[in-house]
């Protein structure tokens, strides 16, 4: 059974084997929480799918410095790596 994280993590689980994985704490917050509220459209989560401009809001949301200046590839990339 998933340690109870309090009630910023919606999804222990998801939490703990984000973490397992090397994800940030941040990161795997976002993802538990996400999926907890039912808020990722598990069709469109590749990134692939989504358009610049959406990218673009991703990373601001984010905080990822230099967004303005990069492609779609490259938001991509940031985002994943955050």
């Amino acid at each position: 059974m998933a340690k109870d994280h309090g009630s910023s993590i919606k999804n222990d689980d998801t939490y703990e084997e984000l973490r397992d994985q090397g994800a940030s704490k941040e990161k795997a917050s976002r993802i538990a929480n996400a999926q907890s509220n039912d808020s990722i459209d598990h069709k469109s989560t590749k990134l692939e799918d989504r358009t610049k401009d959406e990218l673009y809001e991703e990373a601001k949301k984010i905080g990822i410095e230099g967004r303005s200046d990069m492609d779609k590839d490259e938001l991509i990339k940031a985002i994943r790596n955050h």
